[in-house]
Formats: structure tokens, sequence, C-alpha cells
């Protein structure tokens, strides 16, 4: 049996077992990442590499930086003040989606979500409100609001790199032409309609998070310090490239800060990992490597592309893309998918002699289509645990959205970014 063969049949493993949830999310990508080691698909380092990922750094780092901040009483104090103004849960979703959207343009969506998870999680506490009706939002806002720059997300930027090998380019804000109409759709459906398909879950982890604690004997330079540091860490993150300091360094300096000054002890501080988290989201990394590596992902998105014919209707061919691309990304990273497809896309416009641009913009926003799984992006893997979710969950309350992006993508895509301008 082939390398890619059993790539494909660890990938359909992996989806019936998360939608099924017989066994933990963690010890299913555990299963796939061992298996591909065991068949020879990958070796160990390869396999295991996901752990040691920026990604899973930044987790670690910003789940101490985050637990610093609940476990001095300090999200709970900005939750109560953020709560004065907010009159229902919607209002509350309303403005964490907007915040969350806007920052997401400007800074990594991955390290905006990571964040202001234990704010949204002090308000929830502060609110009365379930914070698995206000973490899930957050999630989808920052997916959302990368698509709102050049610099929103990774996959945005591989795009661009792909363009100017071609002497083509995206303008900064130019994403924005499709991702503002989409977090404005967004944002209103899960005021609306989409309010009643947020799941109503009690958390799983019982770690820093913890909504019971009493605060009062807290001294008040450690929720002076916490907060600081969260936002030093914040500053760090949007300077990024200035600075020449990579996220998971900056959570890491946090982190290390919030330890040697005592804010928050050693003991503290690996209470509040979220090892749910570090297993789902390092295992399955394993599978988006197989699914590059034996050319099983390229091989899915050309029989589906192949099916088309020799002469696609760019409308068709814009709809193809992007719904391989919203499926990819749902079980492989967005910069996975995007670095995966982007080339297939130049080739297939210029075999057409297609404006590239098109195809592209559709694969970059297909591919930021990460809502239907728990690992279709670092920030849903995040809030796993916090929120207490299911695999359907995020099927539940994602899926809705895909459509929604889909359809607004579909209307704005063939106007502004025609296929023979």
């Amino acid at each position: 049996m082939s390398s890619t063969t059993i790539t494909l049949l660890f990938l359909l493993f992996a989806v019936i077992m998360f939608v099924l949830e017989k066994v933990p999310l963690g010890v299913t990508s555990m299963i796939v990442c061992c298996g591909l080691v065991v068949t020879g698909v990958l070796d160990v380092k390869t396999a295991f590499a996901g752990f040691i990922d920026s990604n899973v750094i930044l987790f670690v780092a910003m789940f101490i930086v985050g637990g610093a901040l609940f476990e001095t009483g300090m999200a709970n104090k900005i939750g109560g003040i953020v709560t004065r103004f907010a009159s229902s849960e919607r209002t509350l979703i309303v403005a964490i989606m907007v915040i969350v959207g806007v920052m997401s343009g400007v800074l990594s969506n991955t390290g905006t979500a990571a964040v202001l998870i234990p704010v949204v999680i002090g308000i929830a506490a502060k609110s009365g409100y379930s914070r698995s009706r206000l973490l899930m939002p957050l999630v989808f806002a920052a997916a959302m609001g990368g698509n709102l720059s050049l610099i929103g997300a990774p996959g945005n930027l591989i795009a661009q790199s792909e363009l100017q090998n071609n002497g083509l380019s995206f303008g900064f804000f130019e994403y924005a032409i499709v991702g503002i109409p989409i977090l404005i759709c967004g944002i209103l459906f899960y005021a609306t309609i989409g309010h009643r398909l947020l799941p109503d879950r009690e958390p799983t982890d019982d770690g820093a998070f913890d909504t019971t604690k009493n605060f009062d004997d807290v001294p008040k330079w450690k929720q002076i310090v916490s907060l600081v540091v969260l936002i030093l860490t914040l500053v760090g993150m949007i300077f990024e490239e200035q600075i020449g300091i990579k996220l998971c360094v900056t959570g890491c300096i946090g982190a290390l800060v919030l330890i040697l000054t005592g804010v928050i002890s050693e003991k503290e501080a690996l209470k509040s990992i979220d090892l749910k988290t570090i297993f789902l989201f390092g295992g399955t990394l394993s599978l988006a490597a197989a699914l590059g590596e034996t050319g099983a992902g390229e091989l899915i998105a050309e029989k589906v592309i192949a099916m088309l014919g020799e002469n696609p209707s760019p409308f068709i061919l814009t709809f193809v893309v992007f719904v391989l691309c919203c499926v990819l990304t749902n079980f492989m990273s967005n910069t996975a998918t995007t670095a995966l497809m982007a080339p297939i896309c130049m080739s297939i416009a210029q075999g057409m002699g297609a404006d590239p641009r098109a195809v592209l913009m559709a694969c970059v926003i297909g591919g930021s289509c990460a809502y239907a799984t728990p690992i279709g992006m670092p920030a849903n893997t995040m809030v796993v645990g916090a929120g207490g979710y299911t695999f359907m969950d995020y099927v539940k309350a994602g899926f809705p959205l895909i459509i929604i992006t889909t359809v607004v993508s579909m209307i704005i895509l063939p106007i502004a970014f025609p296929f023979f301008p």
C-alpha cells in the first residue's frame, strides 16, 4: 500500500473519529501521529515536529499569560468594566467580534485570539453568561479578521509571494474588499439567527480559568503586572517584524516575566496549560505534514479540479477552488492549505489566460474558512478545553458561517476580481 493511500486512510479515520468522539480528540490525534510513524509514512522527527511548532509554543506561553490574568482576578475586573456597556449576551458577542475582527486585521489572528481568550473568559465570569457562547464567536471573528489586510494571516502572504513571482501583487488592504463584508455578515449572523447555534457547555478544563475563585486576597500589584505584561506582549506581537522577535518568543518572555516576578507560581503556570489542546494540535500537524509530503493533499486538489474539464467556466472554477480550500483548511492549517493550493491555482489561471489574482483571492478566502472543526486553525483548538466544546459543536455553529462566507464571496469575487479583466 502506497504512503499516499495510507495517509488518505488516516485522514478518513481522523474525520470519522473526530465526528463520533468515541475517544478523546487528543487521543485520536496521537493515534494518527503514531500510526503514520509505524506505517513508515513519516519519520519520528517529522511526525512529532508539531509539538515544537511555533503555534504550540505560542499556545503554552499564552495559556500562562492568560492564566496569570485570570489567576490574579484581573480578567474578572476587566470583564466587569466591559459588561457595564453590554446590556445583553448578543451585544457582548457583537462587541467581542468587532474588537477581535479589527485587531486580527493588523495582527496575527492566532496571536489576537491567544491574548483575548482570557479576557473574554473574565467577561463571561463577571457577566454570568456562558463562556462557551462567547469564545466561539471570538475565534471565528479572528479568522474572518485575518482577511482584512495583507498581514492578517500567513496564507495572505503566501499568495502574495506567488503573485510577486509572476510580476503581480495584492494591495495592503485589497483582501478587505471581500473580508469586510464577510466580517459584517458573520457578526450580524451570530447576533441574530446564529445566536441559537452557539453551544452552551460547561468547561472541561480545571486549570487557571476557574470562575469560582475568590480574588480578594490577591495583591493589587500582581493584578497590575499581569495586565501590563499582557499589554506589552500584545505590543510585541503588533511590532513583530520591527523588533525581529517571533510571536511565540514574545509570548514566552511574557510568561517567564510573570513566573520570575511571582505573579503566578510555577505550579499555577503548569496548571494553566491545557494539554488537550497541545496533544490535539501537535498530533494533527503530523497528518497535515503527511498530506503535503506524500502528495495526498495535492492529489485531492488535482482530482477535484480535473473533474471540471479542460475549459471550465470561470465562475465554476472560482467556486470549486473556494470550496476545495474550505474543505482542506478544516483539516490542515490555512497556511498549509494556501501553500498547497496557490501554485496549483497559479498554473490553472495561467493555462486559461486568466488573471491569477482572481483564483488566488478565492484560494486565500476559502482557506480562511476554518470554522467547522476544532483543528481548522490554532485559535479553534485553543478554546476546546476552556469552552468544553465537542467536534460537532464546531460543525453546527461553524458550517453555516462557511455557507455565508461562500455566498458573499461568490457575489463579490467575480465583480472585484474578474477572470478576464
